[in-house]
């Protein structure tokens, strides 16, 4: 399997996301998967603020987009930020997986004065792929519970408002109470997630 791994933290060498991206590789390449990574912070070329004005999309959309369709896996890392990936991750997710490429929208009841934007979406580029996200909050996992029935929480809204958009399945790993006082053995039990995250694809 060919995973396209987008890195979003801006510490792309010491952070936690950075351990948990190099212990994925690590043990993805030991299963015989090949890796292509795109640290975002580290791009030459920096995406501008999605606008949709900004048509045909900048040169590096249309790379990221040829990268994605020679790989059978795409992994978002990033931390979470107000419930959101970060800035750079959201940005990059506005502007690569975006339609006709990602998703098309159908109408349902074409000319219908009643439901004139009701209808569904039908899959493009990346259909039948497998999405992965990795995601780390700096509170504990009840921090979170009051929204986890709600949409609006990272794993949730990206599985069912942009992945089952594009008609692509969903997994996870996530992190909690990530912080820089984290205990060892704490660090340790989440890297060894990883490990079997990996080994399990």
């Amino acid at each position: 399997m060919k995973i396209c791994i987008i890195f979003g933290h801006h510490d792309t060498k010491s952070s936690f996301n950075a351990h948990v991206r190099d212990t994925f590789i690590d043990e993805a390449r030991q299963c015989g998967h090949d890796i292509d990574l795109i640290n975002l912070f580290e791009e030459k070329t920096q995406l501008p603020f999605y606008q949709s004005t900004i048509n045909p999309p900048p040169k590096a959309v249309l790379d990221y987009r040829k990268r994605l369709e020679d790989a059978d896996a795409m992994f978002l890392i990033s931390p979470c930020h107000n419930l959101r990936l970060n800035a750079i991750t959201e940005n990059w997710i506005d502007w690569v997986l975006h339609p006709t490429w990602f998703f098309t929208y159908r109408c349902m009841f074409p000319g219908s004065d009643y439901f004139k934007n009701y209808g569904y979406p039908v899959a493009g580029a990346m259909k039948g792929k497998l999405g992965l996200v990795s995601i780390s909050y700096g509170g504990p996992m009840i921090t979170y519970f009051n929204f986890s029935v709600f949409d609006n929480i990272p794993y949730r809204r990206l599985k069912k408002s942009v992945f089952q958009l594009g008609g692509m399945s969903t997994r996870y790993l996530r992190f909690y109470s990530v912080l820089p006082n984290m205990a060892q053995k704490n660090f340790d039990h989440h890297m060894k997630k990883v490990r079997a995250f990996a080994r399990s694809l």
